[in-house]
């Protein structure tokens, strides 16, 4: 039986799969798993063999049910060559130099960075967020895409020199209030307030929440000192992505405690 879709509109209508989605996807469920996936490394969509992404981040999600990490891995690798392809390419050849927009690159790894954290959000427990994934992939995808290039452009286009302190390398306070970041722990005193926060905390993907806790604890994110604790080195990630993961998990926690638009 295909597993229905959960999110809604904002006119609380249930998102729906097209009609030949479904009807191939009940087509699909009955071949045997190698069979399937040899059809889902199929490119040409010309093909009629060819399985559609829509049917393809189904069967993704699906293994979260069955507990196979073989399976998953096998379509996993799949979905995300598809994904990659969809993003541009940072690389351009001019005779027989290669060049590397750092821009592009800048949008292909925010992108997936994204994509890889919904579908290990979605591996855990069900997430509303890939329901579009399967109703309009290229749509999806295309939001992806648009997001993670708005990011790199206003990377790319920050003028402020950014300050680190020498010992923790954070940078400073000023720095931090001028990127629009705010201090969730500010208000802990107050029971209601302390509550909501919790609330909110508990929403973030696991990783998010990992990091939150780490700074709630008054861990640094990084440090010049090889013998500190860090967040970066407990969870085995880049200083730059503890970042970029604390930076979304506060503007989800902002918007729950401050009543704004995620």
């Amino acid at each position: 039986m295909i597993t229905p879709l959960r999110k809604r509109t904002l006119e609380g209508t249930l998102y729906k799969r097209d009609a030949k989605v479904e009807a191939l996807l009940v087509k699909l469920e009955v071949l045997p798993r190698a069979e399937l996936v040899a059809r889902c490394q199929i490119t040409d969509r010309n093909d009629p063999s060819y399985v559609s992404s829509e049917c393809l981040i189904y069967f993704v999600r699906a293994t979260r049910q069955d507990n196979s990490d073989e399976h998953f891995e096998r379509l996993y690798k799949i979905l995300l060559s598809r994904v990659m392809r969809a993003l541009p390419n940072a690389e351009t050849n001019e005779g027989e130099v290669v060049c590397i927009s750092q821009t592009k690159s800048r949008i292909r790894e925010v992108a997936f960075d994204r994509f890889t954290e919904a579908l290990a959000t979605d591996r855990q427990a069900y997430s509303e967020k890939l329901d579009y994934f399967e109703v309009r992939f290229d749509g999806a995808v295309a939001n992806l895409r648009r997001d993670a290039q708005d990011t790199a452009w206003r990377e790319e286009n920050r003028s402020t020199t950014i300050e680190y302190d020498q010992e923790t390398n954070e940078p400073s306070a000023e720095v931090e209030e001028a990127a629009g970041s705010f201090n969730p722990f500010e208000n802990l005193e107050e029971s209601d307030y302390r509550s909501r926060l919790d609330a909110a905390i508990d929403t973030l993907p696991p990783e998010q929440i990992r990091i939150i806790q780490m700074l709630r604890e008054g861990f640094p994110i990084d440090s010049r000192d090889p013998d500190a604790v860090t967040i970066a080195k407990t969870l085995k990630k880049s200083e730059k992505t503890i970042r970029l993961h604390r930076d979304r998990a506060l503007k989800v926690l902002r918007a729950a405690l401050h009543g704004e638009s995620e």
